[in-house]
C-alpha cells in the first residue's frame, strides 16, 4: 500500500509541475493554454535530440528543458495569443479564439514531433544521470522520484510565495481579479503575460523531462493526455489558486493510481473526466475556487 502511495504521490508532482503554471496563468491573465501539453512534449524531445550528441547530466536537462518551454510559451503567447487580444480586446469574447489557437499550435508542434521521432518513444538513456533505487524499510523509492518530489513541492512553494508576497505576484492577482483597475494603477498586462507564460512553459519543460526520466520513454502524443489530467486537476482544485491544483494533482494522481492497480490503465482518462463532472455538478468553482467578484 505504502509503494502505490509513494507512485500515487510521485505522479501528483508531475501533475502539479505540468498544471502549475497553466492554472496561474488561466486565473489571473485569463489564457486558457490548450498548447501546454504540447509545449511539455516538445520540450522533453528537444532535449532528447541535444542528449544524443552531447551526454549531459540530469540538471542539464532539466535546464534545456524549461528553456525550450519558456522559448515556445513566450513565442506562443507573442505570435498566437497577442494578435488574437489585439484584434479582439475583450478577453470574455477572445477565449473561444484563444482556445482554437492554443488547438491549432499544439497541433503544429505535435506534427514536428510525430515528423522527427516517426511517432516512435523517445528517452535519455544517452544521458549521464544513472537510475538508483532506494530502499527506505518496506518502501522502495528511486533518486528520480525523490528529484520530482521535491522540484513539484518546492517550485509549488516558491510560486505560492510569490504570488501572495511579491510585488509582481500581487499586481498578476490583480489583473485576475479585475483588469481594467489593475491596468489603472499601472500594471503592464501585456509585460505581466509573457512573464506567466515564460513560467508556465518552463514548469511544462521541466515536467516534460522529468516524466521522461521516470517512465523511461515517452511519445510524442504524451502531451494530449497529460493536458486532460491537468485540467481535471485545475477544475478539482480551483482555478489560479496554488493550493488547488497541489490538492487537485494529488486526489487525481490517487485515484487513477487505484484505478489502474485494481483495474486496469484504460480506465485513467475516465477517472479525469469522472472528476470533471462531479466537480463541476458540485463544487463548480473548485475547492479552492474564489468566488466571483461582481460591481454594480
Amino acid at each position: 500500500m505504502l509503494e502505490i502511495l509513494i507512485n500515487a504521490v510521485t505522479l501528483g508532482s508531475l501533475y502539479l509541475l505540468f498544471a502549475l503554471g497553466m492554472s496561474v496563468a488561466w486565473g489571473t491573465i485569463g489564457i486558457l493554454n490548450f498548447a501546454h501539453g504540447s509545449t511539455f512534449m516538445f520540450s522533453a524531445m528537444v532535449a532528447y535530440f541535444v542528449v544524443q550528441t552531447v551526454a549531459l547530466p540530469m540538471w542539464a536537462m532539466v535546464l534545456l528543458g524549461a528553456a525550450v518551454g519558456t522559448v515556445l510559451s513566450v513565442l506562443t503567447q507573442a505570435l498566437v495569443f497577442n494578435l488574437i487580444l489585439r484584434r479582439n480586446p475583450d478577453l470574455l469574447k477572445a477565449e473561444m479564439q484563444i482556445v482554437v489557437g492554443g488547438i491549432g499550435t499544439a497541433s503544429v508542434l505535435l506534427a514536428i514531433a510525430q515528423h522527427y521521432t516517426k511517432s516512435v518513444p523517445f528517452g535519455f538513456s544517452a544521458s549521464t544521470f544513472k537510475v538508483a533505487t532506494y530502499q527506505l524499510g518496506p518502501v522502495h523509492i528511486s533518486n528520480v522520484q525523490l528529484v520530482i518530489l521535491v522540484a513539484a513541492l518546492g517550485l509549488a512553494g516558491l510560486a505560492a510565495w510569490w504570488l501572495k508576497s511579491a510585488r509582481a505576484g500581487l499586481a498578476l492577482r490583480a489583473i485576475g481579479v479585475n483588469p481594467e483597475v489593475a491596468s489603472l494603477m499601472g500594471v503592464d498586462r501585456s509585460r505581466m503575460a509573457l512573464g506567466t507564460m515564460a513560467a508556465a512553459g518552463a514548469l511544462a519543460g521541466i515536467a516534460g523531462v522529468l516524466l521522461t526520466y521516470y517512465l523511461g520513454s515517452i511519445a510524442a502524443e504524451t502531451g494530449d493526455s497529460f493536458l486532460i489530467s491537468a485540467f481535471a486537476a485545475i477544475i478539482l482544485g480551483g482555478i489560479g489558486s496554488v493550493a488547488g491544483v497541489v490538492t487537485g494533482s494529488m486526489i487525481l494522481a490517487l485515484a487513477e493510481t487505484l484505478v489502474v492497480t485494481q483495474l486496469s490503465g484504460t480506465w485513467a482518462s475516465a477517472v479525469a473526466f469522472g472528476l470533471i463532472f462531479v466537480v463541476l455538478l458540485f463544487l463548480p468553482r473548485g475547492i479552492f475556487g474564489r468566488k466571483e467578484v461582481r460591481r454594480t
